[in-house]
C-alpha cells in the first residue's frame, strides 16, 4: 500500500486513518446501545486486515475509553501500528508539566510508551501559552515519548506560530488536524491547505464524508430517518439535501465507471470517491470514523485506485461553492 509521511520526517503511516471517536463514547455516539466493544474489536481486526493501520483517539473521546479500547486490542495483535492522539488544553492545565502529565495519562491507557502523534486539540489554550505547550512537546520528542507533534484546529497564522516555536527547537510541526471534504473546503479559502504546503505539514481530514452527507444515503424523500442531531441540522433538511444533489450525481458517475472491492465487483460508492478526492489532494489523510468492520471495508475501498485529473477537476468545480 502507498503510505504518507507525516510532516517532512515524521512516522510513515497509511493514507487512511481510522477515527475512533466513536468507541466508547456515550454522549454523541450512543456507545453502548446499538454498538460495544466487540464490534469495535472487529472494527480494529478488519482495519488491520485492510492495511489501514493508523487510528486516531483523544484522550477526551469516551471520557479515555477510545484510548483504552485502542491500547487493548493493539496488545493482542503483532502487527505494527500508528497511533496518533490528543491533549486537551484545559483550563487547569497551565504548566508544562500539566502537558508531560496528560501524556503519560494516555500513554497509560494506550498500554504504550511511545505514540507516533501527539496533537493539541484545539487552539486556545485558556492559561497555557503556545511557547510553554510547544517547548514541552518538543521536550517530549527529545525525551523520546512522542515521535511528532501535531496540532488541530489551528488557523494558518496559529499554525506558523506553533511550527516556528518548534523549529527552534529542531522539531518540525507535523500534521494540523482540520475539517475537509468536498463540503467543507474553506480550509482552502482561509489559507490553512497553502500554509501546511508552504510548511512542510501534512492535513489530517475529520468529518471527510461531512457527517455522511457524501455517502449519498441521505435524501430528501427520506427524511423520515434521520435520526439524533441530524433532525434539526438544516444541512439534513430538505433543501439542504436539494444543494448538494448534483454533488451526489457527480460521485455516484464517477464511481460507477470503476471497478469496486474485491473479491465483489462492482462500482465504487459515493463515500469512496469523496475519500479518494482527498487522497488525491497530496499530503492530506481523511479520519474516517467508524464503530463496525462493514464501516472498515467500505472506507477501505477508497485505496488502491486514484481519481484521474479531470473527475479532480470536475469535484472541485462542481463543490466549490463550499469554499467559504
Amino acid at each position: 500500500m502507498e503510505t504518507i509521511t507525516l510532516g517532512k520526517n515524521g512516522p510513515t503511516v497509511p493514507p487512511l486513518c481510522i477515527g475512533t471517536w466513536a468507541w466508547g463514547d456515550k454522549l454523541f455516539w450512543n456507545y453502548g446501545s446499538d454498538y460495544g466493544p466487540e464490534q469495535l474489536q472487529a472494527a480494529f481486526t478488519a482495519a488491520l486486515e485492510a492495511g489501514v493501520t493508523f487510528f486516531d483517539t483523544a484522550e477526551v473521546y469516551g471520557m479515555g475509553l477510545s484510548e483504552k479500547f485502542l491500547g487493548q486490542f493493539i496488545k493482542q495483535t503483532t502487527q505494527p501500528v500508528q497511533v496518533a492522539t490528543k491533549f486537551g488544553p484545559l483550563p487547569w492545565r497551565f504548566t508544562g508539566q500539566s502537558v508531560s502529565d496528560a501524556l503519560t495519562e494516555s500513554l497509560k491507557r494506550l498500554q504504550r510508551e511511545k505514540i507516533e502523534l501527539y496533537q493539541v486539540h484545539w487552539p486556545f489554550a485558556f492559561f497555557l501559552s503556545q511557547e510553554t505547550l510547544m517547548n514541552t512537546l518538543a521536550d517530549e520528542v527529545k525525551r523520546g515519548r512522542i515521535a511528532a507533534v501535531g496540532v488541530s484546529n489551528y488557523s494558518a497564522a496559529q499554525m506558523r506560530e506553533a511550527h516556528q516555536i518548534l523549529a527552534a527547537r529542531g522539531v518540525p510541526l507535523a500534521v494540523n488536524q482540520v475539517r475537509y471534504s468536498l463540503l467543507t473546503r474553506q480550509v482552502e479559502s482561509s489559507g490553512i491547505i497553502a500554509t501546511a504546503r508552504e510548511l512542510g505539514v501534512t492535513i489530517l481530514a475529520y468529518s471527510p464524508l461531512a457527517q455522511g452527507l457524501l455517502t449519498g444515503k441521505y435524501t430528501p424523500e427520506n427524511l423520515e430517518k434521520l435520526s439524533g442531531a441530524r433532525k434539526i441540522d438544516p444541512k439534513f433538511g430538505k433543501e439542504g439535501l436539494e444543494k448538494i444533489a448534483p454533488v451526489i450525481s457527480l460521485l455516484r458517475e464517477i464511481g460507477e465507471k470503476r471497478d469496486g472491492l474485491r473479491p465483489t465487483v462492482g462500482h465504487r460508492t459515493p463515500a469512496q470517491v469523496a475519500l479518494n478526492w482527498l487522497i488525491a489532494q497530496g499530503n492530506v489523510i481523511p479520519i474516517a470514523g467508524v464503530k463496525t468492520a462493514e464501516q472498515v471495508k467500505q472506507n477501505a475501498g477508497a485505496l488502491g485506485w486514484t481519481l484521474n485529473n479531470d473527475e479532480i477537476a470536475e469535484l472541485e468545480k462542481i463543490t466549490r461553492p463550499w469554499l467559504n
